[in-house]
């Protein structure tokens, strides 16, 4: 008991030693105001990491090294981008964790943003459910349906460990030579602005 009572006492010692000796990151303290928490990280950075935070890369050149030797701030999945034919909830989970375990492994900890194409449903992951396209989802002129789809397809990326979705594209096409014309709800700028009830679905 009373070997046990020493080990107990060099233990809280020891992390009490560690604690008070621990540098104080303001820009990792959730009480300091956001300007002063951006001030402070970015005194802290070199070129090389406010570099390496404005780039995105791509998912199949990304891995947990490269986030932690470029400093890379996001990742993305474009179009057909997947970590597996017929990947899993778990495998798109397992890929995202391992990418943010890169990143968080840097000496100044940032987190990465992963985000994905997911406009209209999470379309890169296998037996996602896929609306139609935004020009179809416009002709419905139901802000009421088009929230509920955005709540679906937030379920199914939030399901896969993504927490972004470039979505929506809010163009207001009044010319159809231009090629994207389908990502536009409408060519009406008031159809347009109702349809953004995606977002906060």
């Amino acid at each position: 008991a009373r070997m046990a009572k020493f080990a107990f006492l060099l233990v809280a010692l020891l992390l009490a030693f560690s604690v008070a000796n621990a540098e104080y990151l303001k820009y990792k303290d959730a009480k300091q105001p956001l300007g002063a928490r951006i001030k402070d990280l970015m005194s802290r950075m070199t070129l090389q990491e406010k570099i390496g935070q404005m780039t995105q890369i791509e998912r199949s050149v990304a891995s947990a090294d490269v986030m932690k030797k470029y400093f890379i701030g996001s990742v993305l999945s474009g179009g057909g981008s997947v970590p597996a034919e017929k990947a899993s909830p778990e495998t798109w989970i397992n890929m995202v964790n391992e990418f943010q375990k890169g990143a968080l492994s840097t000496r100044l900890g940032i987190p990465m943003i992963y985000g994905i194409d997911a406009v209209h449903g999470h379309g890169n992951v296998y037996k996602a459910t896929i609306f139609p396209h935004n020009v179809g989802l416009g002709a419905t002129r139901d802000p009421k349906l088009i929230k509920r789809i955005g709540e679906a397809t937030a379920l199914e990326v939030r399901a896969t460990g993504i927490p972004y979705t470039f979505a929506p594209c809010i163009a207001v096409c009044r010319d159809p030579r231009w090629g994207r014309c389908y990502e536009s709800y409408s060519e009406d700028p008031k159809v347009v602005q109702e349809m953004t009830a995606i977002i906060p679905g």
